[in-house]
């Protein structure tokens, strides 16, 4: 019975579980470290989530941050 039902539960609230668990070890942590070191720890986090989505789709980091500067020499230039 618990079983099905935990299935059941992840498949149809993964996002709102997922969000919960996260809401909570944050939670944690700011309890036990600190606001700022929170925010750090999130920030940290979120960054190894993008990089792993970028490499779940197949997109390299280094040609993504060659483009990025690229892009950002070329904005630049007429200040030089």
């Amino acid at each position: 019975m618990w079983k099905d039902r935990g299935y059941e539960l992840w498949s149809e609230h993964k996002g709102k579980l997922t969000g919960l668990v996260a809401g909570l070890l944050l939670g944690i942590i700011y309890l036990i470290a600190g606001f700022w070191d929170m925010l750090v720890f999130a920030f940290l986090l979120a960054v190894g989530y993008w990089i792993g989505k970028l490499k779940d789709r197949g997109i390299s980091i280094t040609e993504l941050l060659l483009q990025g500067w690229k892009k950002w020499n070329d904005r630049w230039k007429m200040f030089r």
